[in-house]
């Protein structure tokens, strides 16, 4: 039995276009039509949200690499729901003292579908100025 493995519509649509972003103090791998899970954010349903703290973006042929950021790149999310992470428990206790406690915490957190990942290039080319400054040694006297 010969088996042919043709590339399914999903693993080269996945690998086309996503993008590393900065949110909530963590790094996440953006695709678009894919929800996520970051820290609450401060917004309604169905807001709008862009995140332009960029650090990579990928689409068919280019890699762009920020330093530390993309200029002129953008993610939209929509804000699907608020909702809390499921319950942590945090148990201290000191052995031979009769200490216990034992807490619990669930985690705020917002569900966010990607609408789009977009790089604009600007329209005015921007050349990288490198200033060379001459250093004069004065101890060689």
């Amino acid at each position: 039995m010969t088996s042919s493995k043709k590339p399914s519509e999903n693993s080269t649509k996945n690998d086309n276009l996503y993008a590393i972003a900065e949110t909530s103090g963590q790094q996440f791998w953006f695709e678009v039509d894919k929800y996520y899970d970051i820290d609450r954010l401060n917004a309604k349903e169905k807001d709008k949200i862009t995140i332009d703290k960029i650090l990579l973006i990928k689409d068919k042929d280019n890699i762009s690499i920020g330093k530390p950021y993309i200029k002129n790149a953008k993610i939209e999310l929509e804000v699907v729901s608020h909702k809390r992470d499921k319950k942590i428990i945090v148990y201290k206790m000191r052995p031979k003292k009769k200490t216990r406690r034992k807490m619990g915490h669930r985690q705020e957190l917002t569900r966010v579908m990607v609408k789009s990942i977009s790089i604009n290039k600007s329209s005015s080319k921007s050349t990288s100025k490198v200033e060379v400054t001459n250093k004069s040694t004065s101890s060689n006297s």
